[in-house]
């Protein structure tokens, strides 16, 4: 399982927050896509492309968001989630 930074839980927290004012469930779908996306990073480390910040990896979680982590020996670390239209970094 990837380890979560706070960075990276807040953003989602922020995330599913913002949809749930309009859509509570669309909200649990989506927090729930994403903790399955950075899961996957177990069997499948490298996914994503080389991210922008050195050192990382960026995996397009969906449409509209990017998981942005980075391996740690055998740890996959979720380091934030962006929009797919804010800047990063």
């Amino acid at each position: 399982m990837p380890l979560w930074k706070p960075a990276a839980i807040a953003d989602r927290k922020s995330i599913t927050a913002h949809i749930a004012q309009d859509n509570p469930r669309a909200a649990i779908e989506m927090g729930d896509m994403l903790i399955q996306k950075a899961a996957q990073f177990d069997q499948h480390p490298m996914p994503g492309r080389v991210g922008r910040v050195k050192g990382t990896r960026e995996l397009v979680a969906h449409s509209n968001y990017i998981l942005i982590y980075r391996i740690v020996g055998k740890v996959a670390e979720v380091l934030r989630v962006k929009h797919a239209a804010q800047k990063w970094p």
